[in-house]
């Protein structure tokens, strides 16, 4: 990058030196990366790229090592002749330099605040979008027979929550984003029909259950919860698990699944409902159970914030009630890694202790207990 000083010849279409107009400089700079910040989503690495760039030539000095010999004598000589003069132009150089790469800086951090109010403004949006589907599924209020109740929900505070939708899909995302998650258990389902999802929420898994064909249905103790998910065509009805599992034939399901309603059980609920599934899955039949990791602290952050929350479960806490519930194998998988990762350094001493320090603080924020009933059963 030239200064307004600099003495190499001018390329074509680019004034000379003199006659360069600092300001003008700036503001076509400015409106470069505008530009390229409102064209495409590689404005990171163009920034990352031009910031490299600057700071490449950031350190402008005249002294260049002169070399031995004759010839290296009389490049010292002769600097010390034109250091008058050359100094002041590096000097300036430098300034504007300096200048630049602040202006860069600048605009790269505008840049990401505009594409962090962007992106809150389509999660807002998304927040809206489902809420109002809710309201155009819920029961019309001059239907026949008395009006679902909010919640049949085993944990305390959930029917305190005055919006208990609104609150689960803040807290949880968006339905794509939860379909993303929840496709790695199409598989371990695949065989298992029918299914039962317990908690089934707005019916994410459900759905990608129906795109393979496998026969499935849910249950969800949030009344709008269980309206939305019938809305989007699915087999979904709104009871408590342990009412519901109460009336299911023994041995008549081949999969439960629940995806993040463990952690909101009471223990003794729990190790009910556990016992229940047992003994509602046919011989070799499938239990998924995902839930927060709390060997994760950013994982913890996201469960205090549930206020419907009982209880965080170790995986062998889980994984030793499930055995005690009649299941006769257990797998522990860990899913969803933070994308944040300490980067380890050269030295292999402070890589081991770097290297234990992102297991600690960036451990995998769920994992999922995987109980099979017993083939010969």
């Amino acid at each position: 990058m030239s200064g307004p000083e600099a003495k190499n010849p001018a390329p074509a279409g680019i004034s000379s030196p003199e006659e360069i107009d600092v300001a003008a400089l700036f503001e076509r700079l400015r409106e470069e990366l505008r530009r390229g910040a409102v064209q495409g989503d590689s404005r990171g690495a163009e920034f990352a790229s031009t910031r490299a760039l600057a700071e490449r030539f950031w350190p402008v000095t005249a002294e260049r090592p002169a070399g031995g010999g004759p010839k290296g004598a009389v490049k010292r000589f002769l600097r010390k002749l034109m250091r008058w003069y050359v100094e002041p132009l590096a000097a300036d150089q430098r300034v504007f330099n300096d200048s630049v790469l602040k202006l860069v800086d600048a605009l790269s951090e505008r840049a990401d605040a505009a594409s962090g109010a962007r992106e809150q403004a389509e999660r807002l949006v998304r927040e809206l979008q489902e809420r109002l589907e809710r309201l155009e599924r819920r029961a019309p209020a001059g239907s026949a027979g008395p009006p679902a109740p909010v919640t049949v929900a085993a944990q305390p505070a959930a029917a305190a929550i005055p919006d208990y939708f609104a609150f689960e899909s803040r807290m949880r995302g968006s339905t794509d984003s939860i379909r993303e998650r929840q496709r790695c258990y199409v598989d371990d389902l695949r065989a298992a029909a029918p299914v039962l999802d317990i908690g089934c929420g707005r019916g994410e898994l459900l759905g990608l259950l129906r795109e393979a064909g496998v026969e499935a249905r849910g249950i969800d103790a949030d009344a709008d919860m269980a309206a939305y998910a019938r809305g989007e065509g699915l087999d979904v009805e709104q009871a408590d698990l342990v009412e519901y599992l109460g009336r299911t034939p023994d041995g008549s399901l081949g999969g439960i699944f629940m995806g993040q309603v463990v952690e909101h059980l009471p223990g003794p609920t729990l190790a009910q409902s556990l016992g229940l599934a047992a003994a509602k899955l046919r011989p070799g039949g499938v239990l998924i159970a995902e839930t927060i990791n709390p060997l994760s602290p950013i994982a913890l952050r996201n469960y205090f914030a549930d206020l419907t929350h009982a209880q965080p479960l170790v995986p062998e806490t889980l994984e030793l009630l499930a055995r005690q519930a009649g299941f006769a194998e257990t797998e522990i998988r860990f899913l969803n890694e933070p994308a944040e990762r300490l980067t380890e350094p050269d030295d292999p001493v402070i890589a081991a202790n770097v290297r234990r320090l992102n297991e600690l603080l960036f451990a995998p924020l769920d994992y999922a207990l995987v109980a099979r009933t017993a083939a010969n059963a």
